[in-house]
């Protein structure tokens, strides 16, 4: 959430930014602004009121004392009157400050200067690539061929016991999950960070915090008789760990990784780009997330980008990091590097991963702020990454690494499968 004073002080440059994320802002800010003048009016009468009142309690205890019946009654009486207004304000301040939280709680993150122009993914920018694209064996399939010959992934099953985008891992499908997930887990705390195992259920706080509510509402899964969400990434519960918490500028960076299955609705996927393990219900991910210091946030968001950098290249597999442009960022970003890998089956780019500052958007909503000795407490920046998600990992390391006897796995991952190849 935006805070207030970045508004008061610049709300056109706020208007001009929030137009790279091609939001439009110019009534919704100016009608903020007024919103927060009008509480400010209210407060500023509500705390008079309060001050008469505590003027008079006083004036009527004196009067009490020198046995000046008549006149303390009346001063009572006055101080009723005022007590009822005093009321009617703080309702009224109530409605104006709900009122000024659904308005506020609709802006978007304010890019950083970084991120470029566009409004589609065709507008992202390429800012490295590395790894050879493998040529294929002919009679190479697509990963969800491969799935079924080898018998390690169930989609058809998964629609048996659950619908379409929940498959079934089998035996060395299994296997190989697992040990991806080790595998990342471990990469993840040799690199600092502490391992975390959170719910997989969250409160509609926790889904506030960090900016999926209200604004992705309808693509997470609800369970509605106790208003708890599945969560979409373990981002949401992770962070929300240090939600209304004071840190010690000795405290950070606070760096915490986790494994967990996401869920996510998907709601209007349908037709090629979806097939197999393209783009699932539930799916499984390992999550990084750091909370820093504003002065150094963009340093560390290079770190975690060299991090996931790192995973993919160890994997062997060819892959490519894209600045994501104003059109194609999350709600809550100030800057996201994506990650895509090459599937040599399908001869398209998946997305594997992203990684994110969003600067002081998620602390605000969640009062996540850290104090340096004796200073006011200040808001600090937060940070996450996927260090990787699982699906398309999968299905590029299937494609890439066929041959007409079987999948060969990377050596990397061999010492965690306790098997070299697929066949």
């Amino acid at each position: 959430m935006l805070q207030l004073s970045v508004l008061r002080e610049n709300p056109n440059e706020v208007i001009e930014r929030l137009a790279v994320k091609n939001f439009d802002a110019a009534e919704l800010v100016p009608l903020i602004l007024k919103l927060d003048e009008d509480r400010r009016a209210v407060q500023n009468e509500h705390d008079s009121l309060l001050n008469q009142q505590n003027t008079l309690a006083k004036e009527v205890g004196d009067l009490y004392k020198k046995g000046m019946k008549a006149e303390a009654d009346d001063l009572k009486n006055k101080s009723a009157a005022l007590k009822l207004s005093s009321q009617t304000l703080n309702d009224k301040l109530s409605q104006i400050e709900e009122s000024l939280h659904q308005e506020l709680v609709k802006l978007p993150n304010l890019p950083s200067p970084k991120v470029p122009r566009g409004k589609t993914p065709e507008d992202n920018e390429v800012v490295h690539q590395e790894g050879n694209i493998p040529a294929l064996y002919d009679g190479a399939q697509a990963h969800w061929e491969l799935t079924s010959k080898y018998d390690i992934i169930d989609f058809e099953l998964g629609v048996k016991l659950t619908g379409a985008g929940f498959p079934v891992y089998k035996g060395k499908g299994a296997r190989l999950q697992r040990a991806l997930i080790n595998y990342f887990l471990d990469k993840a705390t040799e690199a600092g960070y502490k391992e975390i195992q959170p719910p997989i259920l969250v409160n509609r706080d926790s889904g506030y915090g960090t900016g999926q509510l209200p604004d992705k509402d309808s693509q997470m899964y609800h369970v509605g008789l106790d208003d708890y969400y599945l969560i979409p990434t373990a981002e949401v519960p992770v962070t929300n760990i240090l939600r209304d918490v004071i840190l010690k500028t000795e405290e950070l960076p606070v760096k915490m990784c986790a494994y967990t299955p996401c869920f996510r609705r998907e709601a209007g996927s349908y037709g090629k780009d979806v097939r197999g393990l393209n783009r699932l219900h539930q799916f499984d991910k390992v999550e990084i997330v750091q909370v820093h210091h504003p002065d150094n946030s963009y340093e560390v968001l290079d770190e975690m980008v060299a991090h996931v950098s790192a995973l993919l290249r160890a994997l062997q597999l060819p892959f490519r990091i894209l600045r994501l442009c104003g059109g194609d960022m999350s709600f809550g970003s100030a800057l996201t590097y994506d990650f895509e890998v090459y599937s040599a089956a399908q001869k398209k780019w998946l997305e594997v991963s992203s990684v994110s500052n969003f600067e002081t958007f998620q602390s605000n909503r969640m009062k996540l702020r850290f104090r340096q000795g004796t200073d006011k407490p200040q808001l600090a920046h937060t940070l996450n990454g996927s260090a990787l998600a699982l699906p398309r990992i999968v299905a590029a390391l299937l494609e890439n690494n066929q041959t007409a006897e079987g999948v060969i796995l990377p050596d990397v991952i061999r010492s965690y499968t306790g098997f070299d190849s697929i066949s």
